[in-house]
């Protein structure tokens, strides 16, 4: 009965030892093949490209925003009163005729200025105590209506109506859909971005491989015009324009694979 458990005892020794050295076997391949792919990681993220994809859009304005601003001066309010608001009607009667509606006149508080209530003038006084002032604000999304009638004002002239030339008074267009064109633009600069990476990949004898690194970058609004903006007068750098460029250029690292 004793030598029966001894062999017993030395077969299943002999098992266990086999299963350790096969656990321990597939231990050091596991153990291998992680760090080949650590290593191969790790030379993988020194080879990379930094490219650069520009999409462009022309667009057409949305919104057109025209500030109408108009002055009368004179010794006596009463009548000065009355010709503003005379000059006011003659406004409003010539934005009619160039089929403006009515829902998109906004008509902004009279300003009344005296200019004799500073006891400090001196010689330098205004010819004329009051300068009355109003402002009449065109806002709509018929831009091409706004744009045919501010080239009609030479009419406003003729009627002695002088509009106001200070920065800021000229028409001013507004470009109000890019979102519905974000998502279009950033698939076409990506795309023209990994076409750059493909180029030099291919010059060098390498392959693309997957993104690295994506920055979308910073969607500009530019006048398609370049000198529009000082055609009208007013506005911020390419306002003035109807046409805009929309543009956006992202930047983008691809891996490079053997």
């Amino acid at each position: 009965m004793v030598q029966n458990t001894s062999a017993s005892d030395t077969s299943a020794g002999r098992i266990n030892a086999a299963v350790l050295g096969a656990l321990l076997a597939i231990g050091l391949i596991v153990g291998g093949w992680l760090l080949g792919a650590q290593i191969k990681a790790t030379r993988l993220s020194d080879r990379f490209v930094t490219v650069k994809g520009l999409a462009e859009r022309t667009v057409k304005s949305g919104l057109a925003i025209w500030p109408l601003n108009y002055k009368e001066a004179g010794d006596d309010l009463a009548s000065l009163y009355a010709k503003t608001e005379a000059d006011k009607q003659t406004l409003l009667n010539f934005l009619d005729q160039q089929g403006i509606r009515s829902s998109e006149i906004e008509l902004g508080v009279i300003r009344v200025v005296d200019t004799q209530a500073n006891e400090f003038g001196g010689p330098n006084r205004a010819p004329h105590r009051y300068i009355v002032e109003q402002q009449i604000t065109v806002r709509t999304s018929r831009v091409d209506q706004v744009a045919a009638a501010a080239q009609r004002t030479m009419k406003l002239l003729q009627k002695g109506i002088v509009l106001s030339s200070n920065i800021g008074q000229g028409v001013v267009y507004k470009f109000t859909s890019l979102n519905a064109i974000k998502p279009d633009m950033i698939t076409e600069a990506t795309r023209n971005a990994r076409a750059a990476a493909d180029r030099f990949a291919s010059d060098s004898g390498s392959k693309v491989g997957a993104i690295r690194q994506a920055n979308q970058g910073i969607f500009s609004i530019l006048p398609a015009d370049v000198g529009s903006e000082n055609e009208m007068g007013g506005g911020s750098p390419g306002d003035s324009s109807l046409k805009k460029i929309v543009r956006v250029v992202t930047t983008v690292q691809y891996y490079l694979e053997s």
